[in-house]
């Protein structure tokens, strides 16, 4: 469930009213068959996509691209960022299962209870890729008055790789932190459901 990371793109000269960060969110699905807990999870490994940080396949993923546009203007003495949009695409990388001869009901519900969860993960690493954006844009947009236009260019390209750095190393930890919890996470839920599903408030 790691993530694709791909470097930010700077377009400068191009001013843009003043906006806040933005995500353009897709969705995308790979079919898994099995009646089984093992045949399920052998199909996640083998047909999930493959996450090339960790040269391995995952049960879902997010890709997603950074872009910043800054405005630059000449002003009394120097060059100012007058304008300053970070966008987030995200694409959102998910399993379908496609039920290959009649699962247990017990299975139905494991599987029910994974694939929300996994859809719930990918979610979160959207919002932290989002909140990242906004605080990139803030943080262009305070550069403000500098000698020339190159010295602030040069400035917002440091700027950008600082918290674009920050944005991988959270990122990196969020999964860290999740893997670690994984087992109890799943517990907790499936119990949720089962009582849930005792109360005649959810099917399974």
């Amino acid at each position: 469930m790691k993530q694709l990371f791909l470097a930010a793109l700077l377009a400068g000269g191009i001013c843009l009213p003043v906006q806040a960060a933005t995500v353009s969110k897709s969705y995308s699905y790979f079919t898994i068959t099995g009646k089984t807990l093992d045949e399920i999870e052998q199909q996640l490994m083998t047909r999930g996509p493959e996450v090339k940080s960790t040269g391995g396949r995952h049960p879902g993923a997010t890709q997603m691209e950074f872009t910043s546009r800054i405005g630059y203007a000449e002003v009394k003495g120097g060059c100012a960022i007058v304008s300053a949009q970070v966008t987030v695409k995200a694409k959102v990388i998910l399993p379908r299962w496609r039920q290959n001869g009649k699962a247990a009901q017990d299975v139905k519900l494991i599987w029910n209870t994974l694939s929300s969860d996994i859809k719930r993960h990918e979610e979160s690493h959207v919002v932290i890729a989002k909140n990242h954006a906004r605080e990139l844009e803030q943080a262009l947009k305070a550069i403000g008055k500098q000698k020339s236009c190159d010295v602030a260019a040069s400035k917002a390209k440091a700027t950008s790789n600082r918290i674009l750095n920050a944005h991988d190393r959270a990122q990196e930890e969020f999964d860290r932190i999740e893997g670690i919890n994984f087992e109890s996470r799943i517990v907790r839920l499936l119990r949720y459901r089962l009582e849930r599903i005792d109360a005649g408030k959810l099917k399974n």
